[in-house]
C-alpha cells in the first residue's frame, strides 16, 4: 500500500505517536502524584450533555486506533488484500466513537445495573430486568466500583463487541461465498447506516454481544464443536430468544455437539447458582411470563404483541381477542418460518453444499427472523438479529420486482429513524417478513460472484507523488 521510499516518513510518525503517548501519560501520572485525584479538576473540564468518563476513554481509544494504524502501515501488514477490510474498520470505529462519545443519558445499562444490585443485596430481581440472570450476575461482580465505572465498564465492552461484530461479519460473510473485499465494503457499508446497530449502543445494549457469539458459533461449529457449543449456551443465557437458533444445530444431527451445549449450559447456569442460587431464574420466568399478559401498546415495540394489543385500547374489543390474534400470527409465523428453513436447506440456497456445516448455515437466515418476531416485544435495536437474513439475499434475488421489495424492506428496518406513530411505525415488523417471502422466492443469482470479480479488479494506490 505504501512505497518503500515513504518508510522513513512512516516510522518517524510511529515515533512521533509513540512519543506523544509517553508524554500525554508523564502528564496524568504527574497531575494524581502532584495534586491527586482532586487534581484533575484544574486540567479537565466537562462539556455540556457528555459523560466525562466516557468522554475521555473515546479520545483514548481513538488515540490507540491511530497508533495501530500506524503500526500497520510500518509493518507492512495492510496490502492490496486486506486494504479495503481494515479501511472499512477504521472508519465504522471511528464513527461510532465520535457518535457514542455524544450520548448523555443511557437506557438499559440503567436495568442491568438496578437488576444486579439486587442480586448483590440478596433481593429478587426486578420486574423490569427481562433476560437470564447471566449479565446481571457478572455486573454483581463489580458493583462496588459504583455505577458511574459500572456504566464505563458495560460501554468499553460495548466498543469492543464493535470492533468485533465487525470482522465476526466480515468473516462470515467470506463463508457464504463473498471474498474478502466484497465482505469489506458490504460489513462497512452495512454498519455506517444502520439504525438499530446505534440503537444498541447508545442503550449499552446486549445485543452485540450476543450476534458475536452466535457468529462464534456458527463459525467454530465443524473445528471447535465445543467453543461453539459453548459460545451458544452464552448467547442464550445473555438473551433467552437465540434458543431459536439451537434446531438448526441439531438438524444436522451432530450429538457430540448436542452433549456440549448441554454441558455447557450447566456450566454457565452454575455461575449464577453458586453466587445467588437457583431464585433469579424463577424470577426471570416469572418476569417473561408477565410480560406476555396484554400491556399498553408502544409504537417503537414493533411486535405482534405490540400491533395486535392496541386496538383493544380504542375499541371495544376484548383482551382475549387480541391474544388470539397475537398467538395465531406467531403460530403462522412458526409454519411459515419452518417451510422456508426446509426449502433453503433442500435448495442449497445461500450455500452451495451438501456438508453438515452447510445445512446449518442455509438454515440460519430464516430462524433468524423467527427468533426477532417471536418475542413479546421487539425493540428497535432487535432488529440487529436479522443482519445475515438480510444481507444474505444478495446472493439469491433475481427479479426487479424482489430487488424494490428488499430495498423497502432494508431501508424499514436498518435506515428508517425510529418514531412512534401507529401504524407506521411497525415498519419493523413488515420488513423481516418481506425478507422472509423473498427466502421462500430465492432461486440464486450470479452478483456476487460477479461483484467479486470486479472488486478483485480495484487496483489499491500503491504511492503518493
Amino acid at each position: 500500500m505504501t512505497n518503500r521510499r515513504d518508510w522513513p516518513a512512516i516510522a518517524l510518525a510511529v515515533i512521533a505517536w509513540v512519543v506523544l503517548t509517553a508524554l500525554i501519560a508523564a502528564s496524568i501520572l504527574f497531575i494524581a502524584l502532584r495534586w491527586g485525584k482532586d487534581g484533575f479538576e484544574i486540567f479537565v473540564q466537562q462539556g455540556v450533555f457528555t459523560h466525562l468518563p466516557i468522554t475521555l476513554a473515546s479520545v483514548t481509544i481513538t488515540w490507540l486506533l491511530a497508533g495501530l494504524l500506524l503500526y500497520l502501515l510500518y509493518a507492512r501488514r495492510i496490502n492490496a488484500a486486506n486494504a479495503l477490510t481494515w479501511i472499512g474498520f477504521f472508519l465504522v470505529s471511528l464513527v461510532y466513537l465520535n457518535v457514542l462519545r455524544e450520548r448523555f443519558r443511557y437506557g438499559d445499562i440503567s436495568y442491568y445495573i438496578d437488576a444486579a444490585m439486587q442480586l448483590y443485596k440478596n433481593q429478587p430481581l426486578p420486574d423490569t430486568y427481562f433476560y437470564p440472570p447471566l449479565w446481571a450476575t457478572l455486573i454483581e461482580f463489580i458493583i462496588p466500583l459504583g455505577e458511574d465505572n459500572i456504566l464505563l465498564v458495560a460501554w468499553l465492552f460495548n466498543i469492543l463487541s464493535l470492533f468485533a461484530f465487525y470482522f465476526l461479519l466480515h468473516r462470515v460473510l467470506e463463508y457464504y461465498g463473498f471474498s474478502m473485499r466484497l465482505a469489506a465494503l458490504t460489513t462497512a457499508g452495512f454498519m455506517l447506516v444502520n439504525a438499530p446497530l446505534l440503537r444498541a449502543l447508545v442503550y449499552v445494549q446486549v445485543n452485540l454481544h450476543v450476534m458475536n457469539l452466535i457468529f462464534l458459533g456458527l463459525l467454530s461449529f465443524q473445528r471447535f464443536p465445543f467453543f461453539s457449543a459453548l459460545s451458544m449456551a452464552l448467547a442464550v443465557h445473555l438473551k433467552a430468544s437465540p434458543v431459536v437458533l439451537v434446531p438448526a444445530f441439531l438438524m444436522v444431527s451432530n450429538w457430540r455437539w448436542l452433549g456440549w451445549f448441554i454441558l455447557s449450559n450447566l456450566l454457565v447456569a452454575a455461575i449464577t447458582v453458586v453466587t445467588n442460587g437457583f431464585s433469579p431464574f424463577l424470577d426471570f420466568v416469572q418476569n417473561i411470563t408477565a410480560l406476555t399478559a396484554p400491556h399498553d401498546s408502544i409504537f417503537h415495540d414493533t411486535s405482534f404483541d405490540s400491533l395486535l394489543h392496541f386496538p383493544t385500547q380504542i375499541f371495544p374489543f376484548p383482551d382475549s381477542l387480541a391474544r388470539v390474534l397475537v398467538y395465531g400470527a406467531k403460530g403462522i409465523l412458526l409454519m411459515a418460518t419452518v417451510m422456508v428453513l426446509v426449502r433453503t436447506v433442500r435448495t442449497h440456497a445461500f450455500l452451495p453444499d451438501a456438508s453438515q456445516t452447510a445445512r446449518l448455515f442455509n438454515a440460519m437466515p430464516p430462524l433468524f427472523i423467527l427468533m426477532t418476531l417471536a418475542s413479546p416485544v421487539v425493540w428497535e435495536h432487535h432488529a440487529i438479529f436479522t443482519t445475515l437474513s438480510f444481507l444474505l439475499l444478495l446472493k439469491v434475488l433475481n427479479k426487479r420486482s424482489e430487488w424494490l421489495w428488499f430495498g423497502f424492506a432494508y431501508v424499514l428496518e436498518f435506515v428508517l429513524p425510529t418514531f412512534d406513530f401507529f401504524p407506521w411505525s411497525y415498519g419493523r415488523l413488515i420488513a423481516p417478513l418481506i425478507v422472509l417471502w423473498l427466502m421462500w422466492r430465492a432461486e440464486g443469482n450470479t452478483l456476487i460472484p460477479r461483484l467479486n470479480l470486479w472488486v478483485e479488479r480495484i487496483q489499491p494506490i500503491t504511492q503518493v507523488e
